[in-house]
């Protein structure tokens, strides 16, 4: 039986924060996020899909508030004792399922770090995420360059990553602009792969 991504992530928690290229891809994303946005004192952030937290405990200086959703239990249970061990008290995990569900809070910066992909109708999504800013703020999405299929274990529903061309068109669709895009890490497998990462950014 092919697991569920909810399934996978569950089961991979544990363990998600000992994989090396985890953190070095965190790294770089949060390095061009801050590049690409002109981060404010007092923002209130919201990542999506944010597994162990890896990204925004990175940037946890950066943000007023920040609200770490994923759906995965497993996931937000990591988050939290993250939280208890820093004593972050200004990050929050929260689980929830916004694919399903409206959250009732706006931000003024929304990121998510190789989550699209995982997103089976990813217009919706951004409707929900233009919603959810706050007049000027910001959505920032790491994602994987299109690829071959070989990224993911045979039978996972998901995207082979995207052209970030047509998700400018997407969120322009949603009344964001200011959209820019560019490389940003580069996912190296033992199949020889060699898997492109891009940050895209976008304001309301």
């Amino acid at each position: 039986m092919i697991p569920t991504s909810n399934q996978h992530f569950d089961a991979c928690a544990r363990a998600w924060d000992k994989e090396k290229m985890h953190m070095d891809r965190s790294i770089a994303i949060a390095a061009a996020l801050q590049e690409m946005i002109p981060l404010q004192p007092g923002m209130k952030a919201l990542e999506y899909g944010a597994g162990t937290g890896i990204l925004s405990f990175l940037l946890k200086d950066a943000f007023a508030h920040t609200v770490l959703m994923d759906n995965s239990a497993e996931m937000i249970k990591v988050c939290e004792e993250k939280v208890a061990f820093y004593n972050t008290t200004h990050i929050q995990p929260v689980a929830f399922d916004l694919e399903n569900s409206n959250y009732p809070e706006t931000f003024d910066i929304i990121y998510t770090q190789m989550v699209l992909h995982h997103i089976m109708n990813v217009a919706a999504i951004f409707k929900k995420f233009a919603a959810m800013l706050n007049p000027g703020g910001y959505l920032a999405i790491a994602d994987l360059y299109t690829e071959d299929g070989s990224f993911h274990e045979p039978g996972m529903q998901v995207h082979k990553g995207f052209e970030p061309a047509h998700l400018q068109q997407q969120l322009t669709e949603q009344g964001l602009h200011a959209i820019q895009y560019k490389p940003c890490f580069e996912i190296k497998r033992d199949n020889r792969h060699v898997y492109p990462v891009f940050l895209l950014t976008a304001q309301k």
